[in-house]
Parts: structure tokens; C-alpha cells; sequence
């Protein structure tokens, strides 16, 4: 099961010369599911790109409907598998939504798929790590026999405290593959040639505030996270590269993510959690005859 995510910006600029350059991307991987942030609302982009790539199966979420937010972009799902349950979140802050597509493989086999767009601050905050909170208690509603993937842009790069509170349930499936995670997944050179003076004085200013740096800010907030139901096959980042003839322009500001991921034989995975289970209950025991010796 190929999986992509990938946040495409809402803003249209450049939209009708950068999509070709993302379909085609997305072409190359043969995904089954595409999970996308910032689909623009007033093109239905989500729905152009589903049509492009011939995927049957859409949930669209939309902030007005959920939250009833002004955001001019939602979320959505594409998929090759039937989609048989959906639901969505109201994160609280920025009229932030997350979304889940429970789908069922050609096996019978049903996997969940999470995708949200978090709190936009530098460094942690705390109402992104309470968005993060609301995603996980909601995710807990399926047992951890189901297979769960939570993926998105979550605004928060590896040091931060939310994407640490995430990876306590989680694991990232680069991180899985590679052993760390991306150097960076955003942003790309898209629109840099055309930014204006006061524009480009802004940003300085913005990185030396926020980055105490004067060099521009590169960073990974766009994720695969799994459950202990996945394994990793391979998973790299993608939709990376500009036009052959335009090194300004690229499919989006984010680069993708690909996992390649499979599914844990039920048997093996009871044997390792109740393999876990016993040793936390073996730490318990020893810790608490540690204490009373003390």
C-alpha cells in the first residue's frame, strides 16, 4: 500500500503551470491513497488532480462545514480502495481541520488514514500540541489491532514538543526508513523570483525574529506516522524537483512524502504486544520492589 502526502497550496499563482509538474509526480508513484492539504476551495483542486490520476475514491473536508471557518483551503482523501467510514475534527485554533478515511484494501483488510493541517507558529506552541492531543484522543477510538496512519503538514519541525508528544504513539515512517528525518521538506524556491523588495525585507526580518538567523529558513513539518499495526517498505520525499526550464518553479512551497507500507500479520502483532505488555508489567513489578528496599 503506496501512500503520499503531500500539501499543495491553495494560492492559484502559479497553479496552472505547476500542476502538471504534480500530476506528473504523482503519476510516477502510482499511489493508492494521496492525502493533501491546503486544496483550494474555489478551484476544487483535489477533485482536478483525483480526475487526472484516475482515483475513484474522494472525502473532501472543508472548514466551513466543520468548524465554520472562512479558510479558503480544506483537506482531502483520494483513494483506489473503497471508502467505507469518514469523519472529521474541529482542531480549535487558525479554523484548523483534521480528517480520517477508514478504506478497505482488496484483502478485506481495513487501514485508517488521518490527515490534517496544524497550528502555523515557529518553534512549538502549545495550541498546536493541543491540536495534536485532540487528534490522538480521536484516533483512540480504534483499537491498536487497526492499522492507523497519521499524516499531514503539521507545521512543526522534529525538535518541537508536538511532534515529540506525537511520536510517544507514533512512529515516523521516514525516520523508520532512513534513521532520521528529512533535512527539509519546505519550502521550495516556488515564487521566489517574483517576490518583491518589501516582500523579501519582511522574510529577513520575520527569520531574524523567529530564527535568529539572517539566512533563509529550511525546515521539515510534512509527515507519515504510523502505528504498530504498519511496517515500513521504503519511503522517501518527492515532488522535489523544478521544471526542466524553470528552477523557480516546482509542484508546491512542500515537498512529498512516499511510504511504501505493509501490514503486520495479525498473529505476529498480538505476539509483540503481548510480548511489550508482559515487560511493562516486569518494569513495574522490579520498580516497585526497588522502592520498597528503599
Amino acid at each position: 500500500m503506496k501512500i503520499i502526502t503531500i500539501n499543495i497550496l491553495f494560492k492559484l499563482n502559479y497553479w496552472t503551470q505547476r500542476r502538471d509538474l504534480l500530476v506528473e509526480g504523482l503519476k510516477a508513484e502510482n499511489p493508492d491513497i494521496i492525502a493533501l492539504q491546503e486544496v483550494s476551495l474555489t478551484e476544487d483542486t483535489a477533485a482536478w488532480i483525483a480526475e487526472q490520476l484516475n482515483i475513484p475514491y474522494i472525502y473532501k473536508a472543508v472548514p466551513q462545514d466543520v468548524n465554520n471557518s472562512d479558510l479558503p483551503f480544506g483537506l482531502a482523501i483520494l483513494s483506489r480502495f473503497p471508502i467505507t467510514k469518514t469523519a472529521a475534527l474541529n482542531l480549535e485554533h487558525q479554523g484548523r481541520i483534521a480528517q480520517y478515511a477508514q478504506v478497505q484494501l482488496n484483502d478485506n483488510t481495513s487501514v485508517v488514514i488521518c490527515n490534517g493541517h496544524y497550528f502555523w507558529h515557529p518553534g512549538s506552541h502549545k495550541k498546536r500540541n493541543q491540536q495534536i492531543k485532540l487528534m490522538l484522543d480521536w484516533l483512540a477510538e480504534f483499537g491498536e489491532e487497526v492499522p492507523v496512519i497519521s499524516v499531514g503538514d503539521f507545521n512543526g519541525t522534529p525538535d518541537t514538543s508536538g511532534i515529540k508528544l506525537i511520536k510517544e504513539k507514533y512512529r515516523s515512517a521516514y525516520e523508520v526508513y532512513h534513521g532520521s528525518e528529512p533535512e527539509y521538506t519546505c519550502p521550495t524556491l516556488l515564487g521566489q523570483d517574483k517576490l518583491s523588495w518589501m516582500k523579501r525585507l519582511k522574510y529577513f526580518w520575520r527569520r531574524l525574529i523567529f530564527d535568529r538567523s539572517w539566512k533563509p529558513w529550511k525546515g521539515t513539518l510534512d509527515y507519515i506516522f504510523i502505528n504498530q499495526r504498519l511496517q515500513v517498505r521504503e519511503c522517501r520525499v518527492i515532488l522535489n524537483q523544478p521544471a526542466a526550464n524553470n528552477r523557480y518553479l516546482y509542484p508546491s512551497d512542500h515537498f512529498g512524502i512516499v511510504a511504501d507500507l505493509e501490514i503486520v500479520d495479525s498473529s505476529i502483532f498480538l505476539f509483540h504486544a503481548e510480548t511489550r505488555r508482559r515487560r511493562e508489567r516486569l518494569r513495574g513489578i522490579i520498580m516497585l520492589e526497588i522502592r520498597v528496599e528503599l
